[in-house]
């Protein structure tokens, strides 16, 4: 157990930010299920920003790595450009 006020303070801060990033990087990962399994172009272009914004905001707080995100916009792009046809 921690003997510092800072250190069991760091523990509390630490737990707090564990549960947002859980929370965050689950929705995420199911906007993108959602985005993968639309057959509509028109649903999935509308997704596809929102989707992106949500990738670009996990990479930038280090709870996915940003070459992650990239690949992962990059697959999405073409699964919703694959539609037009």
């Amino acid at each position: 157990m921690a003997n510092h006020k800072s250190a069991i303070k760091r523990i509390r801060s630490n737990d707090a930010k564990r549960v947002e990033n859980r929370y965050f990087a689950k929705t995420t990962r199911t906007a993108v299920k959602k985005l993968r399994a639309a057959t509509s172009e028109t649903e999935a272009k509308e997704l596809l920003p929102k989707v992106s914004k949500m990738l670009d905001k996990l990479a930038k707080k280090s709870v996915i790595h940003k070459n992650k995100a990239s690949n992962l916009k990059s697959k999405l792009s073409k699964k919703v450009a694959s539609l037009k046809k």
